[in-house]
């Protein structure tokens, strides 16, 4: 079973993508702090991470920096999903290396597509 953890810090959108990728089958684990999602992916990474930009503490771009950085976990594939849909973010998201970038609202349908592809073996 394909394991992902949404690391994002408002409720709502944690249900439903919990619900949404629960419902497509996959192993779903959500954290609401970057620094909190660090530690646990050194602990157990996941098979897809979908990570917010705005979260407490560790941003989502720093989040992902430290990731690329960490020889165990700099291939994770990560989708980079937020409300900051400047091109500008979606520069950073690229230079830090996200693998997808997506913004809020998005498509259920669209965002499942791109999880499944990104955990599908290369």
């Amino acid at each position: 079973m394909t394991r992902v953890m949404i690391v994002e810090d408002e409720p709502h959108i944690v249900e439903s993508l919990s619900f949404l990728f629960a419902r497509e089958g996959f192993d779903v684990r959500a954290i609401d702090d970057g620094a909190a999602a660090l530690k646990a992916m050194e602990d157990e990474p996941p098979d897809v991470l979908v990570l917010d930009v705005m979260l407490p503490g560790l941003d989502g771009f720093e989040l992902l920096r430290r990731l690329r950085a960490a020889p165990a976990l700099k291939s994770l594939p990560v989708l980079m999903l937020t409300a900051k849909g400047q091109r500008r973010d979606r520069e950073i998201a690229e230079a830090a290396g996200a693998d997808r970038f997506m913004t809020k609202p998005f498509s259920n349908a669209e965002l499942v597509a791109a999880v499944k592809a990104l955990a599908a073996p290369a």
